[in-house]
């Protein structure tokens, strides 16, 4: 079995000027989160030993900090391009290249693509009208491989998110 955490990265600001949205940054409320839900994810024993991030910077320093609370290098984080804005599609092309060696992996990215791919995952056990900043949401994926990923059985494992009073977890 393998376990596969989608994160929304982290509250972002929206500076002023010339910032593309490539280059925002996280906010204060952000730089909290992030480590605050990788902490609630250690106590549910949900932690990755692969980390695949959008490499926008508001994604990449969400990664940074889920990976920190959890002993990962900031280069131990794989980037992959076109998880930034990414479909549906993509995440599951991205998903099935993964060596099947990482049996829990954690993708960061963004909406409005991340709230449709979660959506599909478990569609019979959960709906997200929005994925939330810094919410992961967790499934089981009945496999030995990440090549099978698209086509695999999967479980709905739990959802959580900053403003939530404990995880939602499956049946």
């Amino acid at each position: 079995m393998k376990k596969l955490l989608v994160i929304r990265h982290a509250k972002s600001a929206w500076p002023t000027g010339d910032v593309k949205d490539f280059d925002r940054p996280l906010n204060d409320r952000g730089r909290e989160d992030a480590p605050a839900m990788a902490k609630r994810l250690i106590k549910i024993h949900a932690v990755p030993d692969l980390l695949i991030s959008s490499p926008a910077k508001r994604a990449g320093s969400t990664a940074k900090l889920f990976g920190g609370e959890w002993g990962f290098k900031p280069e131990e984080i794989l980037y992959k391009e076109e998880l930034y804005h990414a479909e549906a599609a993509i995440f599951y092309q991205v998903i099935s290249g993964i060596d099947s060696l990482y049996n829990t992996i954690a993708v960061f990215s963004h909406n409005p693509g991340i709230t449709e791919f979660v959506n599909q995952l478990a569609p019979t056990a959960i709906r997200l009208d929005n994925m939330p900043t810094s919410a992961v949401f967790g499934v089981q994926v009945e496999s030995n491989t990440w090549a099978d990923f698209k086509t695999a059985s999967k479980k709905f494992w739990f959802l959580d998110y900053p403003k939530a009073p404990k995880p939602q977890f499956g049946s």
